[in-house]
């Protein structure tokens, strides 16, 4: 008898595939090797590259606002506060491969490369929108400034840590009122 898999497995593998190889390296033939699979069956699910893609960022951007859901437990005053929340659960290694494939994504679209170009900063606004949620303010306006400091502040810490290292991100975080 013939196993099937289903969408969601077929999707797992392919967040597999990207995190042992990268976006840039993530095909059709990558994840069925790795699921023992046929090309086709995989096409089934995900008819086009950037259908497979786009499926695999939208899954990253989960996992990334599941990470940012464990510190945020509930509405706070400013985006220092929630930062300062978000640090510990964010400075750990074990979220460092998101990270770093929410960082390629992030370049992908930022050299024009579909449908990254299109689908980072859907999934930034998203997450903008979400952190909104956890801030206490007097105006929809104000929430969602705080909001995008979370986000560009988070990002930009993140981004040290993925480039000059955990303890060069500590000290920026110290520095910027975050510890």
């Amino acid at each position: 008898m013939v196993r099937r898999h289903s969408r969601e497995e077929i999707l797992d593998g392919a967040l597999a595939v990207a995190f042992e190889s990268g976006l840039s390296q993530l095909s059709f033939g990558r994840v069925a090797k790795r699921l023992g699979i046929a090309d086709r069956t995989v096409v089934y699910y995900f008819p086009t590259k950037d259908d497979l893609h786009g499926e695999v960022v939208m899954a990253m951007g989960g996992r990334l606002r599941d990470e940012l859901g464990k510190a945020f437990d509930g509405v706070a005053g400013d985006h220092l506060a929630l930062v300062r929340r978000a640090w510990p659960v964010l400075a750990d290694e074990a979220v460092d491969p998101t990270f770093a494939l929410f960082f390629e994504a992030i370049g992908l679209a930022a050299a024009g490369r579909e449908p990254f170009r299109t689908l980072v900063p859907a999934l930034v606004e998203a997450w903008v929108v979400w952190v909104a949620e956890f801030v206490a303010a007097p105006d929809d306006a104000t929430r969602r400034a705080e909001a995008e400091a979370v986000v560009a502040l988070v990002d930009g810490l993140l981004l040290v840590r993925q480039l000059a290292g955990p303890d060069a991100a500590d000290r920026a975080a110290a520095r910027l009122g975050v510890t």
